[in-house]
C-alpha cells in the first residue's frame, strides 16, 4: 500500500495527488508513467509523471477523472492508501539520452494542452537542471484552467495562450507557436503534449517549419505492460505499442487518424462502466479490455 501525502483538485477537471513511493522515485524518469490500481478489484490507470523527489521518495501526479477508476482515485485524501503503484514503465524522454554539450546545441520549445502540461513540466525542469532554458506554451479553454504556472515559470520562459482570450494570448497553441516564430524565437526541438487532435495539429504546424517534433501518446494506454495490445498505432508504417515502445514517439511518424479512432473505441464501454457506477451498481472491470474505467 502506498501512501498519499497530498490529494486534491487542481484546477477546473484537474486533480493533483503526492504519493509516497521511494523505489519509483529513486529510478524515474522524465516522460515515464507509472501504474496505479485502486482496490484490490480496481483496474490499471496509467499515469505520467508529473514530478518527482528522489531524497523525499515521493511522486507527483496530475490527471483528469473521465472514468470509474480515476473517479475512485480523485475521492481519495490526504492520509488514504492506494494498493498498487508501479514504476517506472515506458521509455524516458529522448533529451534524458542527451549529454550536456549535446542539449546546449538545442532551442527547445515545449507545448503542453490542458492536463498535457503536467508532463511537459518534468522535461523543462531536466533542461533547467542541466543549464539549458526553454520556452514553454501552456495551452488552456480559459483563464481558471490553467495549471503549473507558477512552478514552470521557475524553470523556463512560459507563454500563455486561451482560447477565449481571458488570459495570456489569445488562440491555439498553434497560432501562439507561430507567433513566436514570427516575432523572432527559433526552435529546432519540439516536445507536444496534450489532447490528440491538439498535438495531430501541432505537428502538421511543426512540419511546416521543419521542427522536429516529439509527442506522447499516453491518451490510447490501458493496460501499460504491453500485453492488452489496446495501444497500438502506427508510426512511420511500423506496428508500435505506445506503452513498451513509447510513450514519445516523433510527431511527423505518428498516424493520428487512426490513434484517434483507436481511442475512441471503447467509449461505449466506458460510458455504460461510468452509468452503472454512478448508480451503486457493480462493474468488474477486470477485463484488462474495456479501458473505459479510466
Amino acid at each position: 500500500m502506498y501512501k498519499i501525502l497530498k490529494a486534491g483538485n487542481l484546477a477546473g477537471p484537474n486533480y493533483e495527488m503526492l504519493v509516497e513511493a521511494p523505489r519509483v522515485a529513486q529510478r524515474c524518469l522524465p516522460g515515464q508513467f507509472v501504474i496505479v490500481k485502486v482496490g484490490e478489484e480496481g483496474e490499471r490507470i496509467p499515469l505520467t509523471i508529473t514530478d518527482y523527489d528522489r531524497e523525499k521518495g515521493t511522486i507527483e501526479l496530475v490527471y483528469q477523472p473521465i472514468g470509474v477508476s480515476t473517479s475512485k482515485l480523485s475521492q481519495l485524501h490526504t492520509g488514504d492508501r492506494i494498493t498498487d503503484f508501479v514504476g517506472p514503465l515506458g521509455q524516458p524522454s529522448e533529451l534524458t539520452r542527451m549529454s550536456d554539450e549535446e542539449l546546449k546545441k538545442h532551442r527547445f520549445v515545449f507545448i503542453g494542452g490542458g492536463v498535457g502540461t503536467a508532463p511537459i513540466y518534468p522535461q523543462a525542469k531536466w533542461l533547467h537542471e542541466h543549464g539549458v532554458q526553454s520556452d514553454v506554451i501552456i495551452g488552456a479553454k480559459t483563464k481558471d484552467l490553467v495549471i503549473l504556472e507558477d512552478r514552470m515559470k521557475a524553470v523556463a520562459n512560459v507563454f500563455i495562450t486561451t482560447d477565449d482570450g481571458s488570459y495570456g494570448r489569445h488562440g491555439m497553441v498553434t497560432k501562439c507557436l507561430e507567433d513566436l516564430i514570427a516575432e523572432g524565437h527559433s526552435y529546432d526541438y519540439c516536445v507536444c503534449i496534450g489532447p490528440m487532435i491538439m498535438m495531430k495539429f501541432t505537428c502538421l504546424t511543426t512540419k511546416k517549419y521543419q521542427i522536429p517534433t516529439i509527442v506522447s501518446m499516453n491518451p490510447i494506454m490501458v493496460d501499460g505492460t504491453g500485453m492488452c495490445g489496446a495501444c497500438r498505432l502506427m508510426v512511420d508504417g511500423e506496428v508500435k505499442f505506445a506503452c513498451v515502445d513509447g510513450p514519445e514517439f516523433d510527431g511527423h511518424k505518428v498516424d493520428f487518424d487512426l490513434a484517434m479512432k483507436r481511442q475512441t473505441l471503447y467509449r461505449t464501454q466506458e460510458g455504460e462502466a461510468f452509468l452503472a457506477w454512478k448508480e451503486g451498481k457493480t462493474h468488474s472491470g477486470g477485463c484488462g479490455q474495456c479501458g473505459g474505467d479510466k
